[in-house]
């Protein structure tokens, strides 16, 4: 009988010390993939997780806002003529209910900063090729296909998270107008519970602005995010999902 394995990828995560960047990192790490990590403080990072599985990480210290940096990090190790498979970002600012966000612009920044090196290390001296597949780490709550959130969210998510959305929205734009293959992932309310599976998924054609598949949920875990990038997108590299914005909720 034969089988079919996911040829090995190598894998740039930027944002990654915690949550749904930590839990796809983990997984592709445990699958054999070649990762990087860009950390402002790499060892915070390294602390949470397994030594057997840091072979195969390449940690990076500097800022994803920092388009050097994260060029730096762009080229892949198994061969510096090409730039990696996929990128995963999932940075994002510290939110408190009483002094909000800290970045207002952080994953615009950061998007942008993505798009600048990737065009950098395209070019001389490097010359580096290859297209790597960019995904995004949003929130549900900002189609403008319709709703997709309950509607006791509606006035939470268009008021005390106005700023920190209009970031995340202003990140997707970023990668949708990029040239690039990409998917965006808009996670519903996050919750750090366990994984426990039963994740709906819709999806929204990006270009047309209209949804192929509708879903409305409440939450879902940081854990259950990452797996879900992990198996669609790191192990499946399903092409259903390139140029699209996909929800998923419990």
């Amino acid at each position: 009988m034969s089988t079919t394995t996911t040829p090995k990828q190598a894998i740039l995560f930027l944002g990654a010390t915690g949550g749904c960047g930590l839990s796809a990192l983990r997984r592709s790490l445990e699958a054999g993939h070649t990762c990087i990590a860009l950390c402002r403080t790499p060892s915070k990072l390294s602390s949470k997780l397994p030594s057997s599985l840091l072979p195969n990480l390449k940690l990076e210290q500097g800022n994803a806002h920092d388009a050097s940096a994260v060029a730096s990090c762009l080229l892949n190790p198994n061969d510096p003529s090409r730039v990696v498979d996929m990128v995963v970002t999932s940075i994002g600012g510290a939110f408190s209910l009483k002094t909000g966000i800290d970045d207002a612009n952080v994953c615009e920044k950061g998007a942008n900063a993505l798009v600048e090196a990737l065009a950098a290390v395209r070019k001389s001296p490097t010359n580096a090729t290859g297209n790597p597949w960019l995904v995004g780490v949003s929130s549900t709550g900002l189609t403008d296909a319709g709703r997709d959130i309950p509607l006791l969210l509606v006035p939470l998510y268009h008021g005390l998270l106005k700023v920190p959305h209009k970031d995340k929205r202003a990140m997707e734009d970023v990668l949708a107008n990029s040239g690039e293959r990409f998917t965006i992932v808009r996670a519903a309310w996050l919750t750090d519970g366990p994984e426990k599976g039963g994740i709906r998924v819709g999806v929204e054609d990006v270009a047309a602005r209209k949804f192929e598949k509708k879903e409305i949920g409440w939450s879902i875990s940081r854990e259950d995010v990452g797996r879900w990038i992990f198996e669609n997108l790191v192990e499946g590299r399903d092409e259903k999902y390139a140029g699209k914005a996909v929800g998923i909720s419990y």
